[in-house]
């Protein structure tokens, strides 16, 4: 992890030029990442069509399907500033426990606290994260879940916030006011992020550099 934890770059703003002023209400949010997309109009223009759909009623996963992958992987990958985001605003709305919160950001998908699908998604997203791949076993255990057009849309979500998250970590993006972190989320109150990853079974390892986001 990089020890510089000053912002990069400056999201833009107020007061806006007409085409910064129109992407942002296309995104219909002033937050920060946004902000940061919109420093040009057009990239944030791209960005709001790849998320329109994220957020329709057309997605094939259902709302919690949808935020249990955003939460496993921007907690993952130590993503703070997203991860903040869709607990403070997502988690109520898809139906997510205090010990559920707890447990997509720190706990393993054999958690009690979980059902067979919610376990199927998180197990898929770990699996992604940790080999860029999904085995056999659990791939079958994600299409019982969320059908084989939910499963092309998870595989794309995992990667469109991994990407998100590249963003954020690396520019330092700072938390949007009000919502939580993943410091303040840590068990023992410490600033260092957890290390989430499922111990590995005897005789494996995961090959994939970019299992972390540190």
């Amino acid at each position: 992890m990089l020890s510089n934890p000053k912002q990069r770059i400056a999201p833009l703003t107020p007061p806006y030029d007409d085409e910064t002023a129109a992407a942002l209400a296309e995104m219909r949010s002033e937050i920060a990442l946004f902000r940061l997309f919109a420093r040009r109009p057009l990239r944030a223009h791209g960005t709001h069509g790849w998320g329109r759909y994220y957020y329709s009623k057309d997605l094939a996963l259902t709302i919690r399907q949808r935020e249990l992958v955003i939460d496993r992987t921007t907690a993952r990958l130590g993503a703070s500033y997203e991860w903040g985001i869709h607990i403070g605003l997502f988690a109520g709305k898809a139906g997510l426990t205090e010990e559920q919160v707890t447990s997509v950001t720190y706990g393993s998908p054999s958690d009690d606290c979980w059902e067979d699908n919610d376990r199927a998604v998180i197990a898929a997203v770990d699996a992604l994260l940790d080999t860029a791949d999904i085995d056999d076993a659990t791939w079958v255990n994600l299409v019982a879940a969320v059908g084989e057009e939910g499963a092309i849309d998870l595989l794309l979500l995992c990667g469109w916030y991994h990407s998100i998250a590249f963003v954020v970590r690396a520019i330092r993006l700072d938390p949007e006011p009000g919502m939580p972190t993943l410091q303040a989320q840590a068990h023992d109150g410490s600033d260092a992020l957890p290390d989430v990853r499922p111990p590995e079974a005897p005789g494996t390892r995961s090959d994939n550099p970019l299992s972390r986001g540190d």
